[in-house]
């Protein structure tokens, strides 16, 4: 790989990991403000985890769907990179978007609904990785496994404040 190849590639990786890491502060904005306030008045179940949990795991889960892009995006032909990229970011857009329905507007049963269609675009965009590159597509397995927890306790969360 020319020298050049590789600084494109490295500059490539460092955005899609800020990429990643830039939806979760956006979502991160609108929880901060409710995780004192509201969500601490909702009953919630017995297992659901403790706050300090979240930031360590979805640190490490942008970081993994960052690199994940960019194995995708480096080994995908230029003809084969649009629809992958465009999954990616609409994955990344309802990741975002599911705390501000959850935490900044409390429509708990339309978050439900937002994070089953994350899950399905979680879903479909390592359908479309794993084309290109196993490697990608397994970087968002634990992604999807996280996502799937996430929904069965916004699922919780909503039977028991309806």
């Amino acid at each position: 790989m020319k020298t050049t190849s590789r600084k494109r590639s490295a500059l490539a990786l460092v955005g899609f990991v800020l990429l990643s890491l830039c939806a979760g502060a956006v979502g991160g904005v609108a929880t901060a403000g409710n995780i004192g306030g509201w969500y601490q008045t909702i009953a919630k179940p017995e297992w659901n985890p403790p706050g300090w949990v979240f930031g360590p795991v979805w640190t490490t889960l942008y970081l993994m769907m960052g690199v994940a892009a960019w194995r995708a995006w480096r080994q995908a032909k230029p003809s084969e990179k649009a629809w992958p990229m465009g999954l990616f970011a609409v994955q990344l857009a309802l990741n975002a978007l599911w705390s501000f329905v959850f935490f900044a507007w409390h429509e708990i049963g339309w978050a439900l609904v937002e994070i089953l269609a994350l899950w399905l675009a979680i879903a479909a965009t390592i359908a479309s990785f794993s084309r290109i590159s196993k490697a990608a597509a397994g970087l968002l397995v634990p992604y999807l496994v996280w996502v799937s927890f996430a929904s069965f306790l916004t699922y919780t969360i909503w039977t028991l404040n309806r």
